[in-house]
């Protein structure tokens, strides 16, 4: 299983960053990786996992990936509020680290629940200021999505 969610991880980066190393992007690899994403995200989508970290970092890559890709057979919603479901149910169960941070971020990106977001800054505040490039990131992640948070209240009034 851990071997299917980092193949499907390092997919989902390399679509989400497509053309970001100032290289073309090809249609035809665009439409390869998106249906490459969304072919192994329906695939691991219903599989169970051995235990609470496995299962966290499964949903944080099938909510990045179902985030990524252009495709909806007309039940990804349903699909991705499942996954937010299996990630409230797992969020207990597992400690303060970089995996539940990440995950946090990841469900705070489909739902704009601010607790989520205090909760992974709590996390956060515990790291110190020597960051490793994972936490950057994720520290990153979640100041990109409270600022699209921000604009998307700001949009709906």
């Amino acid at each position: 299983m851990k071997s299917q969610i980092d193949a499907l991880r390092q997919l989902t980066h390399e679509l989400l960053y497509l053309g970001m190393d100032g290289e073309p992007i090809y249609a035809d690899r665009l439409y390869l990786l998106n249906s490459e994403v969304y072919s192994q995200a329906e695939a691991l989508h219903g599989e169970k996992t051995g235990n609470d970290d496995e299962e966290a970092a499964l949903c944080v890559t099938l909510l990045k990936a179902y985030s990524a890709t252009i495709y909806n057979h007309g039940d990804k919603e349903e699909k991705v509020q499942e996954i937010l479901d299996r990630s409230g149910k797992v969020l207990g169960k597992i400690s303060d680290s970089l995996l539940k941070c990440q995950l946090l971020v990841a469900c705070y990106g489909e739902t704009f629940d601010e607790e989520l977001a205090q909760e992974a800054h709590q996390i956060m505040n515990g790291w110190g200021d020597s960051l490793t490039t994972e936490q950057q990131n994720i520290s990153d992640e979640l100041q990109n999505v409270e600022n699209d948070s921000y604009l998307h209240a700001n949009t709906e009034l």
